[in-house]
């Protein structure tokens, strides 16, 4: 039996070698790296919240939200991309398992995913962009508001118990599943799919990133690990609904430190 398991994981890890999986490690690391060429580091962060937003656009060009839609528009789908990939990796390789897929039907299946998130992030941009006009988000696109901040916190916890989380997340936790019923439609449409299971899944706890930052690295990194487990059968059903409660406790506790 441990041989077994042992062939298994040595077929795996050979499989993970083959170009277009090598693609996709190296795609995600490069996103990764923009990212953080385009963080702006905590000093000046530090000057914002002493002198206002206004120097900070002066030092660094304009921030996200003040740059327009473009930039944060680029910044959203780089954050999408760096963030959802990873936490998708399950079902890539159900499906690469099932075909035994060439690049290119594997790269159909990328786009189709990402081509959801690509959606998600014009939406949050414009979001962003309106934010800021309003004065609702600093050039960072961190919240200025405690009410827009427990709106945020409160309703992603709200979501966590919601029946849409609940269907969205049981497909994405059974790829297996997910890709037998809608094998016929070709890559391209199954990774659309699945692509708007994961948005219906992580879009709330998405806009978390207004809470801190949007260019806030450490977010990031804790959101894409929170959203990778979330979708683990055997983690995910311990994780969803105790998070949405510190979710909610949070944003019901924030006037009291504000």
């Amino acid at each position: 039996m441990a041989r077994a398991g042992g062939d298994l994981l040595a077929i795996r890890i050979r499989s993970v070698r083959r170009a277009h999986w090598l693609a996709f490690f190296g795609a995600v690391l490069l996103c990764w790296a923009l990212l953080f060429r385009m963080a702006i580091p905590g000093d000046l962060r530090a000057l914002e919240a002493t002198y206002g937003t206004a120097l900070v656009e002066v030092l660094c060009g304009g921030g996200l939200g003040a740059a327009g839609f473009g930039p944060t528009f680029a910044m959203w789908t780089l954050m999408s991309a760096a963030m959802m990939a990873p936490t998708a990796l399950p079902a890539f390789a159900t499906y690469d398992d099932l075909s035994s897929v060439t690049a290119t039907g594997f790269g159909k299946l990328l786009a189709g995913y990402l081509t959801a998130w690509i959606g998600f992030s014009a939406l949050a941009a414009g979001a962003q962009v309106a934010l800021f006009n309003l004065g609702l988000v600093g050039g960072l696109g961190q919240s200025l508001s405690v009410p827009l901040t427990m709106a945020l916190l409160i309703g992603a916890g709200a979501y966590q118990f919601t029946a849409l989380k609940d269907a969205c997340l049981s497909r994405c936790r059974a790829p297996l599943n997910f890709f037998m019923q809608f094998w016929d439609e070709g890559p391209f449409r199954n990774g659309l799919r699945l692509g708007l299971d994961c948005v219906g899944c992580c879009w709330a706890l998405m806009l978390l990133g207004f809470v801190g930052g949007t260019m806030n690295l450490g977010f990031m990194g804790l959101a894409m690990v929170l959203m990778t487990l979330e979708k683990l059968p055997d983690i995910g059903r311990y994780l969803t609904r105790p998070l949405g409660a510190i979710l909610i406790a949070s944003g019901l506790a924030l006037p009291l430190f504000s």
